[in-house]
């Protein structure tokens, strides 16, 4: 933690270099600060994806559908969904592929049933639903 508060303190120091290189001194002074974001660690995206599955969790509900998830169905779609570049972007099209696109066939082709309590889970890097 405390190495990458250094990491971002040197990239301001450096963009803020790089801003008195190439823009004048009166514009300048009129930025007031900058603000420098850091990417997000993996737990950080893991508590995103529980999050978003909370959300999906409770639409499905709305519809009928009693959805859960594991422990290892996080971990799987928040490796799958963390990109240090693009922070929790990625996480929203993970959970949209792996678990709802695959859900809705899976209901529809009859391999869950939706009137028993449906469970996200995970081997390796691979979604899969039980009930």
């Amino acid at each position: 933690e405390r190495n990458r508060e250094e990491i971002v303190e040197n990239t301001k120091n450096l963009v803020m270099n790089m801003l008195k290189q190439t823009i004048r001194p009166e514009f300048l002074n009129r930025i007031d600060d900058i603000i420098m974001f850091a990417p997000l660690k993996q737990e950080e995206i893991a508590q995103i994806v529980r999050i978003q599955l909370n959300s999906v969790k409770k639409m499905l509900a709305e519809n009928g559908v009693a959805l859960e998830y594991t422990d290892e169905a996080v971990r799987s779609i928040s490796e799958a969904g963390y990109d240090p570049e693009f922070g929790a972007r990625p996480v929203k099209r993970v959970i949209q592929r792996k678990v709802l696109n695959q859900l809705s066939k899976d209901i529809l082709s009859g391999k869950v049933d939706n009137s028993r309590p449906i469970v996200v889970d995970a081997i390796d890097e691979n979604v899969y639903f039980r009930n």
